[in-house]
């Protein structure tokens, strides 16, 4: 098996560019989009305000969770609150993303942390997980193409990089 190091090993919380003490709708001129879910459980209030909601037990729950986290994100992008609509896209993704590595390591672990980090065996995880994984993708692949979401995404970049 491939060696890899997790990007949480030495986690440098200096140079993070998100910050557990900023309140983001009071700043959010201090928000950057980054990559992937990158902030998302940092940022308040809205870690707060979507977390609550963000399950994937199995398909019903990640139905529920999904239709929930979009309707946030469907009212974030209406007050024209980039950052909560960002953020809530980011969840979406993350159901995905958690869905995935749960059907794909049993457990949810992808490293041998006892083991030098070595990648443990694929394929062991718990196969429920992959039909919730196809409810967020969808939720997350509908807020990603929203045409107002694009556009904010878009200025907010060229505004704050």
């Amino acid at each position: 098996m491939k060696k890899d190091t997790p990007s949480y090993v030495n986690f440098n919380a200096e140079k993070y560019k998100w910050k557990p003490d900023i309140d983001y709708s009071k700043h959010p001129e201090l928000y950057r989009v980054g990559k992937g879910e990158q902030g998302v459980l940092i940022c308040e209030p809205y870690k707060s305000e979507i977390g609550p909601y963000w399950r994937f037990k199995n398909e019903e729950v990640a139905l529920e969770s999904s239709e929930k986290i979009f309707a946030l994100f469907l009212d974030y992008v209406k007050e024209n609150d980039f950052v909560g609509a960002d953020l809530a896209r980011k969840y979406l993704q993350m159901g995905f993303t958690r869905s995935r590595r749960y059907f794909n390591y049993k457990g949810g672990k992808k490293y041998d942390a006892l083991n030098n980090y070595e990648l443990l065996e694929r394929g062991s995880g718990d196969p429920e997980k992959a039909k919730s994984a196809n409810v967020f993708y969808k939720k997350w692949q509908a807020a990603e193409e929203l045409p107002e979401y694009k556009k904010m995404k878009s200025g907010w970049k060229e505004k704050y990089g």
